[in-house]
């Protein structure tokens, strides 16, 4: 069982250390970046049942931040990444302690106002380049060692940075802090009555949701050079919701076959069929939300054998609660 459960991992590992000689560089690590922006929204609506209509705003300013520090200040390519994921720590924060006093749609809203007020100061700020965005930030030397200049160095820097996100996603989710965001998602009141700090477990839930986002956003700027309004913009934070569910909400690699889809879809068809690419997601995100309601991952599992034993066997060990029928 344990040679078949390294299968996986170790073939997906060799693929994405080969994939550059395969594929385009760039695009690849752009599919990385929203990857992980999408595990890391996953790990809110997924894991703890919460939907922000945010998450633009703290992926964007990180990637703001890191390029400022980087063209202006001279921090190296590690640290201006540090200093972006920590901006965004510090304003999921504030945004969490603002939002998680409600609920459900209320969230939501919450959430899409407090973005849109950092979209205006993005476009108002004199460090930020207003609508012609950050441009020109240098990649630099990696510890001062290493130069990311190349295409495939930064490759994989960005493997690198992808692989330890998700990592600490799957540790989050099978540790006893992710059982409890499992068990606030599936009964709240049930939570609270067994003596659970259900506020606190949602802030730090979306701290560290708003960290990873962040961190996707700052490598995203060191990959491409520049940072724009569109990394801010609420049509993002809907795209990673479609991301999300396409793939599928609650697992751990559905938001990566999300995001590898809408990515591909966009960079393949943007110059066929112009600004109807989103007819085309939308037609995608409808037959997938009609056929597959845990999205094409979560289908996959459900039909591999004994996925419904397992599943029944961990709702009845944490929540007390039999398998929900596919």
């Amino acid at each position: 069982m344990t040679r078949h459960r390294l299968t996986l991992p170790l073939a997906l590992a060799a693929l994405a250390i080969a994939a550059p000689l395969i594929a385009y560089p760039v695009l690849l690590m752009k599919l990385m970046c929203f990857a992980l922006f999408a595990c890391a929204f996953n790990l809110l609506l997924g894991f703890t049942g919460l939907l922000s209509f945010g998450h633009a705003a703290l992926f964007g300013t990180a990637g703001y931040v890191t390029g400022h520090v980087i063209k202006q200040w001279g921090f190296t390519p590690e640290a201006g990444i540090a200093a972006g994921t920590l901006a965004a720590i510090a304003l999921g924060f504030l945004f969490g302690k603002l939002a998680i006093r409600r609920q459900g749609i209320y969230f939501a809203m919450i959430t899409l106002a407090l973005a849109q007020m950092v979209y205006f100061v993005l476009v108002q700020a004199p460090f930020t380049g207003g609508e012609d965005g950050l441009q020109d930030v240098p990649r630099g030397r990696l510890f001062g060692l290493v130069d990311l200049s190349d295409d495939f160095t930064l490759y994989y820097f960005v493997l690198a940075i992808f692989a330890g996100g998700l990592w600490l996603i799957h540790r989050t989710i099978h540790s006893p802090f992710g059982q409890i965001l499992k068990a606030i998602r599936e009964n709240e009141p049930r939570t609270v009555s067994l003596g659970y700090d259900v506020a606190r477990f949602k802030l730090l839930a979306f701290v560290l949701s708003a960290g990873l986002s962040g961190l996707a956003g700052a490598t995203k700027v060191l990959v491409f050079k520049f940072a724009t309004l569109a990394d801010a913009h609420w049509h993002l934070s809907g795209e990673v919701v479609l991301m999300t569910l396409l793939g599928g909400m609650g697992t751990v690699l559905g938001p990566v076959v999300g995001a590898g889809t809408i990515v591909t879809l966009q960079n393949e068809l943007a110059d066929k069929v112009g600004s109807l690419v989103t007819v085309v997601m939308g037609a995608i995100f409808i037959f997938c939300v009609l056929l597959f309601r845990r999205g094409t991952v979560g289908r996959l599992q459900r039909l591999w054998p004994g996925g419904v034993a397992r599943v029944a066997a961990l709702r009845k060990r944490y929540l007390g609660r039999p398998a929900e029928r596919p």
